[in-house]
């Protein structure tokens, strides 16, 4: 029996040579000299720790991870193996068994930072939050500069919506690696959230300069742009954007691209490569089983927004009169528990009240089919907190996209549609990939009364001037486009001593000095901008009937901002677009018949508002008009409204137990 002396010793030489051939790409090279090898150095672990890593980046993961499970045979102590099969492993879907790898690893090798981040990351997946910030924490103090491991646990705690500290890691990670894309990125959307939009500009132009192509980037600038009122390049950028979406490149999130494009061709297309991209997974299927008939249709609200927000505004008293012996009414709750009084009117209206905001979307999606609901009425889109992956994953048989959005969401997954005639015109059905409920009326809830503060205020209060005519605008400052402003400017000039109402969000100054700073381009004088402030929604209703014509934007129209005006005897004036949020106003002003503010050009619109502000009984017959109308206006019936939605669902619900499949519904 020879003496294992006489064993042939691999060298170094053919150590380096193999290692150099997976380092420079050429892994069929590789690969072939590492079997070569394996003939006359057979057990050998660090080879087929190399063999592991040519399959694992060829993308054949069961070849890799048998390759890494060999050489932990070979050598149990080999952390590095160890490891490396638990990434594999985590690729291939099999998470118990990479967690139980990358543990290994780390009782081999305590201090093995890329294992503690890796370990970090499958916590973070399983939404085990608190064990990936350990995790991550215990990376970074081995290894003080680890930049990967501070931009992980700046995603951390950002889904911890703990954003200060957020904030700071993706600082240190930018630190220990000033050209990390994904870091300037995510620093940029912390700024975003924390309101601080001038900072989060500085980091997506950063992040833009280093990575111009990359995913979503070129949206994210042009969109805080718009919320500063930064219109530098704006044309180019848009155009830009445009030809991004045509070559089907991920450049812009849905609902951003509504407030810049009236297209709904380029809007779908958007949508689409947004959907794919984030909420559709082909390894996964998820089947709505028929459910026995239920006695009352179970109708699942899904939303972030049960409390003093607009949606809630709108919708409070649909909840209210819903038939509760047609249909059982579930809320499903993915937002802030603020208990204030909207939260705490409207949570006796349901069956069943539902704060799911700590489940994750399948745990969600799969609570609503235990539940069997009917109906997921998915009120959030692709809004802010919105979570399109609860319906992603099938929540219900039936899933509905209403309000929210104003928009298609270019999926498989949301069957229905609710709009009007005027929203969306059949000949502009092929622009949705939903099926269209046609509300008769207009597709927009109301309450029918709203409490109005008492509280007397003069215009020299508001910052108003004691005379003049008062035209105003309360949209955000992200709806305000160039081509809107320089509208408003010319009409400014045409009508002596008018001035500009305008919102300014408080945490957003410097959309006020650029709008002022355009202003001046066009000689208007910067008296001549209002900026109203933020106040509570009962005192905003009584002070906004200190204006005199409200002049829309395009192409994101005034939504309940349109309702809250015509419902205090504002009159709006709105340019009709092709989108579904440019033809929202347009709806509304139909729904309590005044068509005439409704024009189809930019000349139509600037005459019209010149005419009404400089002839007085013009613009009092249009007042007199609303006032009588408001009372018996459809828009303002929230009773006849719920009757008719109640009609759509019954008909949705009706059409699935025939096994017809959605189709579009005209209550």
């Amino acid at each position: 029996m020879a003496n294992d002396s006489n064993k042939p010793i691999l060298t170094e030489a053919q150590i380096n040579a193999v290692a150099e051939l997976y380092t420079n790409g050429k892994l069929d090279e590789a690969i072939a000299e590492i079997k070569s090898l394996n003939k006359e150095y057979p057990n050998v672990p660090l080879l087929f720790n190399i063999l592991g890593a040519c399959y694992q980046a060829k993308g054949l993961l069961a070849d890799s991870a048998q390759m890494f499970e060999t050489a932990t045979k070979i050598k149990p102590d080999y952390a590095e193996a160890h490891f490396n099969l638990g990434v594999v492993l985590k690729a291939s879907g099999k998470t118990e068994e990479a967690i139980e790898c990358y543990k290994k690893a780390i009782y081999l090798v305590p201090n093995y930072p890329a294992v503690h981040n890796n370990l970090g990351n499958i916590y973070k997946d399983l939404n085990q939050l608190d064990d990936a910030v350990k995790s991550y924490e215990t990376a970074i103090a081995i290894k003080p500069d680890y930049a990967e491991a501070y931009f992980n646990l700046g995603n951390v705690f950002k889904q911890l919506k703990m954003l200060i500290k957020a904030e700071q890691s993706f600082r240190e990670s930018i630190k220990e690696s000033p050209n990390y894309f994904d870091a300037h990125f995510n620093l940029g959307n912390t700024l975003r959230d924390l309101g601080r939009r001038t900072e989060a500009l500085i980091s997506y132009e950063r992040a833009f300069e280093i990575e111009p192509n990359a995913e979503y980037i070129l949206g994210n600038v042009i969109h805080t742009k718009m919320h500063l009122c930064k219109w530098d390049n704006f044309e180019e950028e848009i155009n830009r954007l445009k030809n991004a979406i045509e070559n089907d490149r991920k450049a812009i999130g849905p609902f951003a691209l509504t407030t810049l494009v009236d297209s709904p061709l380029i809007i779908r297309k958007a949508a689409e490569i947004y959907v794919n991209d984030k909420y559709l997974n082909e390894n996964i299927s998820y089947e709505v089983k028929d459910y026995p008939k239920h006695e009352r249709i179970r109708i699942g609200y899904f939303s972030a927004d049960f409390h003093n927000h607009a949606t809630m505004h709108l919708m409070a008293e649909l909840f209210e009169y819903h038939d509760k012996k047609k249909f059982e009414l579930i809320a499903f709750s993915f937002g802030p528990d603020k208990q204030d009084k909207w939260r705490n009117r409207i949570k006796p209206c349901f069956d069943q009240f539902l704060d799911v905001s700590l489940k994750s979307d399948t745990e969600i999606s799969m609570l609503s089919r235990e539940m069997e609901i009917d109906i997921a009425v998915d009120l959030k889109g692709f809004t802010q907190n919105s979570r399109p992956n609860i319906f992603a994953e099938r929540s219900a048989p039936i899933q509905v996209n209403y309000l929210g959005y104003p928009g298609t969401m270019a999926s498989n997954f949301i069957d229905y549609l609710i709009a009007d005639r005027i929203l969306i015109p059949e000949d502009k059905q092929h622009f949705y990939s939903e099926k269209i409920v046609y509300m008769p009326n207009s597709y927009q809830v109301n309450v029918s009364k709203r409490r109005v503060s008492a509280i007397s205020l003069v215009r020299n209060e508001l910052g108003l001037p004691s005379k003049g005519f008062i035209f105003c605008c309360f949209n955000n400052s992200y709806k305000i486009t160039p081509n809107v402003f320089i509208g408003w400017m010319r009409i400014l000039n045409k009508v002596e001593d008018s001035v500009l109402w305008l919102y300014c969000n408080h945490r957003n100054p410097i959309s006020t000095k650029n709008l002022i700073k355009e202003a001046k381009k066009f000689g208007i004088n910067k008296d001549r901008l209002v900026f109203a402030s933020h106040m509570p929604i009962e005192e905003h209703l009584n002070r906004i009937q200190h204006a005199d014509l409200f002049i829309d934007t395009l192409p994101y129209n005034a939504h309940t901002t349109t309702s809250d005006a015509l419902r205090m005897g504002l009159p709006v004036l709105t340019r009709i677009g092709n989108s579904f949020a440019g033809r929202v106003a347009a709806s509304l002003l139909s729904a309590v018949n005044l068509p005439e503010l409704i024009t189809t050009t930019q000349n139509q619109y600037e005459s019209l508002a010149i005419e009404l502000a400089t002839n007085p009984d013009k613009l009092k017959a249009i007042k007199d008009k609303l006032s009588r109308n408001i009372d018996k206006a459809p828009l303002f019936d929230s009773k006849l409204f719920t009757s008719n939605i109640e009609s759509a669902y019954i008909q949705m619900y009706d059409k699935h137990n025939k096994s017809l499949g959605p189709n579009h519904i005209y209550v």
